[in-house]
């Protein structure tokens, strides 16, 4: 069970810790009970914050042939690219935060992917894992063309299985890693019988994008403040015939994909053939598959201790240290594997 995605405790409650369970592609927390009145002074603290401070850049990355349009989010301007994809529900800027450590040593690029923040295609509602895996590599064939830099694919939940899908079809021979955030296949098909009542329970609608920013803290999907004023208005829209905030993925309505989003995603992320990290936010995530697999060395696994499902939000210090250690340690150089010896990434 893992926390929760945007959802829900009474807003006058203080936090406290998230009710595990993992969504879809994150998790929902369980009450949909309407927020009290709060004074314009207590919300004051999740008035949203501008990416502008943390990416360098936006762009919209449109596809040669069809009517897809997605937004990234960009920053750094040397070394590998860490290609981050987010969770069911979350948007690009779910990174944000760390991206303002990780363009320091690397460039770094967060995608909205199709149904989600910016981004727009010819079908939002289609979220099955083989199409948004088509959608990652055309961005990345429409971004770089036939010389792509080296990639470290990272992915959050729903993400992190379509970046393994995306690295096992080795069909993007410049991936260099594979870091996948807080989803593990056992844990996911488990929950999965319980999320459309979740989901149909949280929290739907919000006079206020500050009222939807303090929704999530206090209903501990998110912990970091600084980051839910970053990345929540981003995961919604304004309804106008409701005249009120309502979320801008309807997660609800993709129930026919979630199982393909983790069927097989253990043994198909032992398969892939670059070095991999699994970041986790307890030990209870891992299936006896990633457990064998971790015992035999073929992967490094690391529990983040103190933080819910969303890793890099909660603490964007020490994930984006990870992800620094980890192109460090694999020698992964702007355009591949570094002869050992020569250039490291190594923090001086």
């Amino acid at each position: 069970m893992e926390p929760t995605d945007l959802s829900s405790l009474p807003e006058e409650q203080e936090a406290a810790p998230p009710a595990a369970t993992e969504d879809p592609s994150s998790a929902f927390a369980p009450s949909s009970i309407p927020p009290r009145p709060a004074s314009l002074s207590s919300l004051q603290k999740y008035v949203p914050l501008d990416w502008a401070g943390y990416f360098d850049r936006e762009e919209d990355v449109a596809i040669p042939g069809s009517d897809n349009v997605f937004h990234v989010y960009l920053a750094g301007s040397e070394g590998p690219v860490v290609f981050c994809l987010h969770g069911g529900g979350y948007s690009g800027l779910s990174f944000a935060l760390s991206a303002r450590i990780i363009k320091e040593k690397a460039r770094i690029v967060a995608l909205d992917l199709r149904g989600h923040g910016k981004s727009s295609t010819e079908n939002d509602t289609d979220l099955s894992v083989e199409t948004l895996c088509n959608d990652v590599l055309a961005v990345l064939k429409t971004m770089y063309g036939d010389s792509p830099p080296a990639i470290i694919l990272v992915g959050h939940s729903m993400g992190g299985s379509v970046a393994v899908h995306v690295a096992a079809k080795r069909a993007l021979p410049s991936v260099a890693g594979l870091i996948v955030v807080d989803v593990v296949e056992g844990t996911a098909m488990a929950s999965l019988v319980h999320m459309q009542k979740i989901l149909s329970n949280r929290m739907q609608h919000f006079q206020t994008i500050e009222r939807a920013v303090e929704w999530s803290v206090k209903g501990g999907s998110l912990r970091n403040v600084e980051s839910a004023r970053l990345s929540v208005p981003s995961t919604l829209k304004y309804d106008d015939s409701k005249k009120c905030y309502t979320y801008r993925t309807p997660l609800e309505e993709t129930e026919s994909y979630w199982k393909g989003w983790y069927e097989g995603l253990s043994d198909k992320f032992l398969s892939c053939p670059v070095p991999k990290l699994l970041l986790l936010a307890g030990t209870d995530r891992l299936d006896r598959s990633l457990t064998i697999g971790q015992m035999q060395g073929k992967f490094q696994m690391v529990v983040v201790r103190h933080t819910g499902h969303a890793i890099q939000e909660d603490v964007p210090e020490e994930f984006a240290s990870l992800v620094l250690n980890f192109i460090s340690r694999n020698r992964i150089g702007p355009h591949g594997v570094e002869i050992p010896g020569l250039k490291s990434w190594s923090k001086k």
